[in-house]
């Protein structure tokens, strides 16, 4: 496919389509469902027998006092009022048939209360029997109506799990890989660690943005570039996580921000993303956008004041006394005291943690334990050092003073003294 990316096969790869194509399929198979199948010869043969049985059996009965051929028109009408019902049910869902049917029986039990109710006043007996079949064909109405409205919204497959104790299939989420996210190389863990499922969608436009970081003549950015060429890499290899390479996902125009946009509208995926201005608009937009530093901002040991650790001491810090650390997730630590054990390691106890916009600091003094011990060790070390400049003879011991080299007071050197 490109020079940047040689092992991507052209077979392996899947275009959106492909993401679309179990939604589209879905609704080919609801709208298939909708239609009914009798639309051949043999159904408008049996629509015909059930409008001549319709008109026979009136002009046998005659309903109403009715004879002859008005009898017999009737029926004609009954039969052409089942078929307009027939044509109206045939596209309707089963969701919306069964909610219909169960908001009528609904409505005839209503009706029932009411009509027990007015069969107990003292209303003429026309008039009873007036509310009586109103009360019964309004309350049938009305729960058809509502309940085949709301029943289209109820999922008969999920029914069918709950009765047969399945569980229900889970839903694909699929999810869009920006650049800055392959070049940062920390997805290839948090894949690792099946922290991440559903599709990753990689877009063709975001492969070329990545060739053309690796083609750079500047020698960082190629290293980048490369670097998020091996990481994607490494994601299609880790087993069960599916990775797929979006060919005819966008316009060629356009901004490679507004076109992952513009794909997640369509595709209803997410962003995986560390871009700042991405995740503000997609936010904004109200697309979902999962930001990789945020996660490993989240995932950062709380720390308490009064708590005990321990540090390495790299560098002073900006007061005279301070020394700097940070810990194995890159939070810095400003330990009070600690400006004498640079490149040692040091208990701490924490006095106050700040949050800020470029991240968390911890700032603490040294065990008092620790200092005292640091004391009593330095105090030995000056003694022992006292001790070691004395002199010493052949076996080590401190050698005692000698008497002869004791001072002696010079004897006077006077003519009084050759006198006597």
């Amino acid at each position: 496919m490109s020079r940047a990316f040689p092992d991507t096969e052209r077979p392996a790869v899947n275009s959106a389509a492909d993401v679309a194509a179990p939604e589209a399929n879905d609704r080919c198979t609801d709208r298939r469902a909708s239609r009914s199948p009798g639309l051949g010869w043999d159904s408008w043969i049996i629509r015909v027998i059930l409008t001549v049985v319709a008109a026979a059996t009136c002009y046998t009965l005659g309903p109403f006092h009715l004879r002859g051929f008005a009898a017999a028109g009737m029926g004609l009408l009954m039969a052409v009022a089942i078929l307009l019902a027939e044509l109206r049910l045939r596209r309707a869902a089963l969701s919306g048939l069964l909610g219909g049917a169960f908001g009528a029986v609904v409505g005839l039990f209503a009706a029932l209360l009411v009509t027990f109710v007015i069969s107990h006043t003292s209303q003429p007996e026309p008039t009873k029997s007036f509310l009586e079949y109103t009360a019964l064909f309004a309350f049938a109405y009305l729960g058809f109506v509502v309940g085949s409205e709301k029943g289209g919204g109820v999922r008969l497959e999920k029914i069918g799990d709950l009765v047969t104790g399945h569980p229900p299939p889970s839903v694909e989420s699929p999810k869009l890989l920006d650049t800055s996210v392959l070049i940062d190389g920390r997805i290839a863990e948090i894949c690792d660690a099946q922290f991440l499922d559903g599709p990753l969608l990689v877009p063709q436009f975001v492969l070329h943005e990545l060739q053309m970081v690796a083609d750079s003549s500047d020698p960082l950015k190629r290293q980048r570039g490369r670097r998020g060429l091996d990481v994607l890499e490494r994601i299609r290899k880790i087993p069960g996580l599916s990775v797929r390479i979006l060919l005819n996902d966008a316009a060629a125009s356009g901004e490679v921000d507004h076109k992952l946009v513009d794909l997640a509208r369509k595709l209803g995926a997410k962003i995986i993303t560390n871009d700042f201005n991405l995740n503000k608009v997609a936010t904004v937009q109200g697309f979902a956008v999962l930001n990789v530093n945020q996660l490993a901002q989240a995932l950062k040991p709380v720390v308490l004041p009064g708590e005990s650790m321990r540090v390495f001491i790299i560098r002073e810090g900006k007061e005279a006394s301070q020394g700097v650390g940070y810990l194995d997730d890159g939070t810095m630590v400003v330990v009070d005291g600690a400006r004498r054990f640079i490149n040692k390691n040091i208990d701490m106890t924490v006095t106050s943690v700040h949050q800020s916009a470029a991240g968390k600091m911890i700032f603490g003094r040294m065990d008092e334990r620790l200092e005292a011990a640091q004391g009593a060790r330095s105090a030995t070390a000056g003694a022992t050092r006292g001790e070691s400049s004395r002199p010493t003879d052949t076996n080590g011991s401190p050698r005692a003073a000698d008497p002869g080299s004791v001072a002696r007071t010079p004897r006077p050197m006077s003519p009084e003294s050759d006198a006597d």
